[in-house]
Protein backbone atom coordinates (compact mmCIF):
# COMPACT_ATOMS: atom_id res chain seq x y z
CA UNK A 1 0.00 0.00 0.00
CA UNK A 2 1.50 3.20 -0.64
CA UNK A 3 1.74 6.33 1.33
CA UNK A 4 -1.04 8.09 -0.44
CA UNK A 5 -3.68 5.06 -0.58
CA UNK A 6 -2.51 4.64 3.57
CA UNK A 7 -3.74 8.28 4.12
CA UNK A 8 -6.95 7.95 2.48
CA UNK A 9 -7.82 4.94 4.75
CA UNK A 10 -7.79 7.07 7.52
CA UNK A 11 -10.14 9.89 5.85
CA UNK A 12 -13.72 10.15 8.01
CA UNK A 13 -16.06 8.85 5.24
CA UNK A 14 -13.73 5.52 5.03
CA UNK A 15 -13.80 5.43 8.94
CA UNK A 16 -16.64 5.77 9.60
CA UNK A 17 -19.09 6.13 6.54
CA UNK A 18 -22.23 4.25 6.59
CA UNK A 19 -22.77 4.19 2.96
CA UNK A 20 -25.55 1.16 1.92
CA UNK A 21 -25.50 0.08 5.19
CA UNK A 22 -28.77 -1.18 6.67
CA UNK A 23 -29.44 -0.57 10.19
CA UNK A 24 -32.68 -1.55 13.15
CA UNK A 25 -32.72 1.12 15.83
CA UNK A 26 -35.49 0.05 18.58
CA UNK A 27 -36.73 2.80 20.40
CA UNK A 28 -35.89 4.93 17.46
CA UNK A 29 -38.55 7.42 18.00
CA UNK A 30 -36.80 9.32 21.07
CA UNK A 31 -33.97 10.17 23.13
CA UNK A 32 -30.91 7.89 22.50
CA UNK A 33 -32.58 6.02 20.23
CA UNK A 34 -33.41 8.90 17.99
CA UNK A 35 -29.96 10.49 18.53
CA UNK A 36 -28.62 6.96 17.19
CA UNK A 37 -30.78 6.98 14.45
CA UNK A 38 -29.88 10.68 13.19
CA UNK A 39 -26.14 9.76 13.50
CA UNK A 40 -26.73 6.68 11.35
CA UNK A 41 -28.64 7.91 8.56
CA UNK A 42 -27.08 11.57 8.61
CA UNK A 43 -23.86 9.23 7.42
CA UNK A 44 -25.29 7.08 5.38
CA UNK A 45 -27.35 4.25 6.73
CA UNK A 46 -31.16 2.75 5.86
CA UNK A 47 -32.21 3.18 9.50
CA UNK A 48 -35.64 1.20 10.25
CA UNK A 49 -36.92 2.28 13.48
CA UNK A 50 -39.38 0.66 16.01
CA UNK A 51 -41.84 1.40 18.11
CA UNK A 52 -45.19 0.80 19.80
CA UNK A 53 -46.06 4.44 18.79
CA UNK A 54 -47.01 5.07 15.17
CA UNK A 55 -47.49 8.41 15.11
CA UNK A 56 -44.21 9.00 17.13
CA UNK A 57 -42.35 7.06 14.62
CA UNK A 58 -43.89 8.68 11.40
CA UNK A 59 -42.87 12.58 12.43
CA UNK A 60 -39.43 11.13 13.15
CA UNK A 61 -39.26 9.85 9.73
CA UNK A 62 -41.05 13.14 8.47
CA UNK A 63 -38.37 15.28 10.21
CA UNK A 64 -35.12 14.17 10.11
CA UNK A 65 -34.87 12.16 6.46
CA UNK A 66 -34.84 15.15 4.61
CA UNK A 67 -31.60 16.30 2.43
CA UNK A 68 -29.36 13.05 4.03
CA UNK A 69 -27.90 10.45 2.22
CA UNK A 70 -29.23 8.14 4.20
CA UNK A 71 -33.29 6.89 4.84
CA UNK A 72 -35.48 7.00 7.97
CA UNK A 73 -37.85 4.27 7.41
CA UNK A 74 -40.75 3.45 10.40
CA UNK A 75 -42.29 0.65 11.38
CA UNK A 76 -44.16 -0.25 14.38
CA UNK A 77 -43.35 -3.42 17.18
CA UNK A 78 -43.73 -4.10 20.51
CA UNK A 79 -39.94 -5.57 21.26
CA UNK A 80 -41.41 -7.28 24.55
CA UNK A 81 -43.41 -9.57 23.09
CA UNK A 82 -41.74 -12.79 20.77
CA UNK A 83 -44.51 -12.64 18.36
CA UNK A 84 -44.21 -8.90 17.88
CA UNK A 85 -40.17 -9.24 17.14
CA UNK A 86 -40.95 -12.34 14.66
CA UNK A 87 -42.99 -10.03 12.92
CA UNK A 88 -40.52 -7.31 12.81
CA UNK A 89 -37.83 -9.75 11.12
CA UNK A 90 -40.50 -11.07 8.41
CA UNK A 91 -41.36 -7.52 7.51
CA UNK A 92 -37.23 -6.27 7.31
CA UNK A 93 -36.41 -10.04 5.32
CA UNK A 94 -39.78 -9.01 2.75
CA UNK A 95 -37.30 -5.32 2.29
CA UNK A 96 -33.72 -5.92 2.90
CA UNK A 97 -31.41 -9.36 2.58
CA UNK A 98 -28.89 -8.63 4.86
CA UNK A 99 -28.78 -6.47 8.47
CA UNK A 100 -25.41 -5.10 8.94
CA UNK A 101 -26.70 -2.36 12.65
CA UNK A 102 -28.65 -3.90 15.27
CA UNK A 103 -28.91 -1.05 17.87
CA UNK A 104 -31.26 -1.97 21.13
CA UNK A 105 -31.98 1.37 22.67
CA UNK A 106 -35.93 0.51 23.85
CA UNK A 107 -35.80 1.20 27.84
CA UNK A 108 -37.97 1.88 30.83
CA UNK A 109 -37.56 3.64 34.16
CA UNK A 110 -38.31 2.08 37.69
CA UNK A 111 -40.26 3.69 40.72
CA UNK A 112 -38.43 5.40 42.72
CA UNK A 113 -37.77 3.87 46.24
CA UNK A 114 -36.52 6.07 49.42
CA UNK A 115 -33.32 4.41 51.00
CA UNK A 116 -32.48 7.50 53.22
CA UNK A 117 -33.91 5.17 56.19
CA UNK A 118 -32.30 4.35 59.74
CA UNK A 119 -33.53 1.37 61.00
CA UNK A 120 -34.88 -1.71 59.35
CA UNK A 121 -38.79 -1.48 59.96
CA UNK A 122 -38.48 1.66 58.17
CA UNK A 123 -36.54 0.30 55.41
CA UNK A 124 -38.82 -2.41 55.17
CA UNK A 125 -41.36 -0.41 54.78
CA UNK A 126 -39.92 1.64 51.76
CA UNK A 127 -38.62 -0.86 49.94
CA UNK A 128 -41.23 -3.90 50.75
CA UNK A 129 -44.62 -2.41 52.00
CA UNK A 130 -44.86 0.00 49.01
CA UNK A 131 -46.73 0.57 46.23
CA UNK A 132 -44.62 -0.84 43.84
CA UNK A 133 -44.84 -4.05 42.91
CA UNK A 134 -43.50 -7.31 41.38
CA UNK A 135 -44.70 -6.85 37.67
CA UNK A 136 -43.36 -3.51 37.65
CA UNK A 137 -39.81 -5.57 37.94
CA UNK A 138 -40.82 -8.07 35.67
CA UNK A 139 -42.28 -5.24 32.75
CA UNK A 140 -38.48 -3.25 33.53
CA UNK A 141 -36.44 -6.73 32.89
CA UNK A 142 -38.55 -7.82 29.61
CA UNK A 143 -38.36 -4.10 28.21
CA UNK A 144 -34.55 -3.28 29.03
CA UNK A 145 -33.49 -7.19 29.08
CA UNK A 146 -35.47 -9.46 27.65
CA UNK A 147 -35.75 -7.66 24.45
CA UNK A 148 -31.94 -7.05 23.57
CA UNK A 149 -32.14 -11.27 24.09
CA UNK A 150 -34.66 -11.79 21.74
CA UNK A 151 -34.68 -8.99 19.12
CA UNK A 152 -30.64 -9.85 18.75
CA UNK A 153 -31.10 -13.80 18.52
CA UNK A 154 -33.92 -13.35 16.19
CA UNK A 155 -31.92 -10.95 13.85
CA UNK A 156 -29.02 -13.42 13.58
CA UNK A 157 -29.40 -14.53 10.17
CA UNK A 158 -29.83 -10.97 8.61
CA UNK A 159 -26.85 -9.71 10.64
CA UNK A 160 -24.29 -12.57 9.76
CA UNK A 161 -25.46 -12.00 5.91
CA UNK A 162 -24.44 -8.73 6.55
CA UNK A 163 -20.99 -9.32 7.17
CA UNK A 164 -20.76 -11.06 4.19
CA UNK A 165 -20.84 -7.70 1.96
CA UNK A 166 -16.93 -6.11 2.32
CA UNK A 167 -13.99 -7.59 3.49
CA UNK A 168 -13.00 -6.15 7.25
CA UNK A 169 -16.46 -5.74 8.05
CA UNK A 170 -18.74 -7.33 10.52
CA UNK A 171 -22.53 -6.73 11.38
CA UNK A 172 -22.78 -5.33 14.74
CA UNK A 173 -25.13 -5.21 17.56
CA UNK A 174 -25.01 -2.71 20.35
CA UNK A 175 -27.52 -2.57 23.07
CA UNK A 176 -27.81 1.02 24.97
CA UNK A 177 -27.67 0.17 28.92
CA UNK A 178 -26.69 2.39 31.80
CA UNK A 179 -23.60 3.35 33.88
CA UNK A 180 -26.71 2.62 36.45
CA UNK A 181 -25.51 -0.81 35.62
CA UNK A 182 -22.20 -0.57 36.51
CA UNK A 183 -22.96 1.13 39.96
CA UNK A 184 -22.83 -0.59 43.70
CA UNK A 185 -25.31 2.43 44.22
CA UNK A 186 -29.24 1.66 44.19
CA UNK A 187 -30.16 5.52 42.90
CA UNK A 188 -33.35 4.73 44.56
CA UNK A 189 -34.49 2.59 41.07
CA UNK A 190 -33.54 -0.66 42.16
CA UNK A 191 -35.23 -2.57 39.33
CA UNK A 192 -33.91 -0.11 36.41
CA UNK A 193 -30.46 -0.26 38.00
CA UNK A 194 -30.48 -4.69 38.24
CA UNK A 195 -31.78 -4.27 34.54
CA UNK A 196 -29.04 -2.14 32.99
CA UNK A 197 -26.30 -4.28 34.91
CA UNK A 198 -28.26 -7.55 33.72
CA UNK A 199 -27.68 -5.75 30.46
CA UNK A 200 -24.64 -5.22 30.42
CA UNK A 201 -23.81 -9.18 31.29
CA UNK A 202 -25.91 -10.04 28.98
CA UNK A 203 -24.31 -8.04 26.61
CA UNK A 204 -20.59 -10.00 27.57
CA UNK A 205 -22.33 -13.42 27.03
CA UNK A 206 -24.18 -13.05 23.65
CA UNK A 207 -20.85 -11.90 22.19
CA UNK A 208 -18.56 -14.49 23.44
CA UNK A 209 -21.37 -17.12 22.45
CA UNK A 210 -21.81 -15.70 18.95
CA UNK A 211 -17.99 -15.92 19.13
CA UNK A 212 -17.78 -19.16 20.23
CA UNK A 213 -20.19 -20.64 16.96
CA UNK A 214 -17.67 -18.58 15.21
CA UNK A 215 -20.65 -15.93 13.53
CA UNK A 216 -18.96 -12.87 12.24
CA UNK A 217 -21.02 -10.88 14.53
CA UNK A 218 -19.93 -8.14 17.23
CA UNK A 219 -21.99 -7.49 19.95
CA UNK A 220 -21.25 -4.43 22.36
CA UNK A 221 -22.89 -2.08 24.60
CA UNK A 222 -23.01 1.52 25.60
CA UNK A 223 -23.59 2.81 28.92
CA UNK A 224 -24.57 6.68 29.33
CA UNK A 225 -24.63 8.56 31.75
CA UNK A 226 -27.60 11.60 32.05
CA UNK A 227 -28.69 12.65 28.63
CA UNK A 228 -31.83 14.11 27.64
CA UNK A 229 -34.68 11.74 26.80
CA UNK A 230 -38.19 11.29 27.60
CA UNK A 231 -37.20 9.15 30.73
CA UNK A 232 -34.92 11.86 32.11
CA UNK A 233 -36.25 14.78 31.36
CA UNK A 234 -40.14 13.65 31.83
CA UNK A 235 -41.64 14.56 28.40
CA UNK A 236 -40.22 15.88 25.06
CA UNK A 237 -41.02 18.72 22.23
CA UNK A 238 -42.75 18.49 18.94
CA UNK A 239 -39.28 17.83 17.62
CA UNK A 240 -39.58 14.23 19.60
CA UNK A 241 -36.64 16.23 21.48
CA UNK A 242 -36.19 16.29 25.37
CA UNK A 243 -33.97 18.64 26.99
CA UNK A 244 -32.19 18.92 30.66
CA UNK A 245 -31.07 22.40 31.87
CA UNK A 246 -27.68 22.75 32.19
CA UNK A 247 -27.44 24.20 35.63
CA UNK A 248 -28.48 20.78 36.83
CA UNK A 249 -25.24 19.33 36.72
CA UNK A 250 -22.55 22.23 36.86
CA UNK A 251 -20.28 21.31 39.22
CA UNK A 252 -21.38 17.49 39.95
CA UNK A 253 -20.09 15.99 37.45
CA UNK A 254 -15.95 16.98 35.36
CA UNK A 255 -18.35 17.37 32.52
CA UNK A 256 -20.29 20.18 34.49
CA UNK A 257 -23.53 19.46 31.83
CA UNK A 258 -25.63 16.30 30.78
CA UNK A 259 -24.44 14.72 27.48
CA UNK A 260 -25.86 16.80 24.25
CA UNK A 261 -26.92 14.52 20.97
CA UNK A 262 -23.74 14.67 19.10
CA UNK A 263 -21.72 12.85 22.60
CA UNK A 264 -23.81 10.17 22.33
CA UNK A 265 -23.70 9.94 18.47
CA UNK A 266 -20.03 9.43 18.21
CA UNK A 267 -20.29 7.40 20.92
CA UNK A 268 -22.48 5.31 18.16
CA UNK A 269 -20.65 6.07 15.21
CA UNK A 270 -17.40 4.40 16.75
CA UNK A 271 -19.16 1.58 18.38
CA UNK A 272 -20.52 0.65 15.14
CA UNK A 273 -17.09 0.98 13.01
CA UNK A 274 -14.32 0.04 15.26
CA UNK A 275 -14.04 -3.62 13.90
CA UNK A 276 -11.46 -4.71 16.26
CA UNK A 277 -14.83 -4.07 19.48
CA UNK A 278 -16.23 -6.94 20.50
CA UNK A 279 -18.24 -7.60 24.33
CA UNK A 280 -17.32 -4.42 25.43
CA UNK A 281 -19.13 -1.87 27.61
CA UNK A 282 -18.41 2.18 26.90
CA UNK A 283 -19.26 4.38 29.39
CA UNK A 284 -20.02 8.04 28.21
CA UNK A 285 -20.79 9.55 31.00
CA UNK A 286 -19.11 13.25 31.20
CA UNK A 287 -16.74 11.86 33.75
CA UNK A 288 -19.44 10.77 36.51
CA UNK A 289 -17.89 7.65 37.20
CA UNK A 290 -14.76 8.84 37.40
CA UNK A 291 -15.81 11.85 40.07
CA UNK A 292 -18.31 9.98 41.95
CA UNK A 293 -15.80 6.79 42.47
CA UNK A 294 -18.97 4.54 43.49
CA UNK A 295 -18.04 1.76 41.37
Amino acid sequence: MSAQESNRSFKLEHLFGLKNRVALVTGGGSGIGLMATQALAVNGAKVYITGRTEEKLDRVADLYSKDIPGQIVPITADITSKESIQKLVDEISAKESKLHILINAAGISSPHLNTDQDNPKALQEELFKNQSTIQEWEDVMRTNVTHLFFTTTAFLPLLSKGSEDEYGWSSTVVNISSISGLLKTAQRHFAYNASKAAAIHLTKMLAYEIVSSQIKIRVNSIAPGVFPTEMTAHGSDKKQKSTIPKERFEGKIPAGRPGKDEDMATAVLFTVSNQYLNGQTIAVDGGYLLATGTI
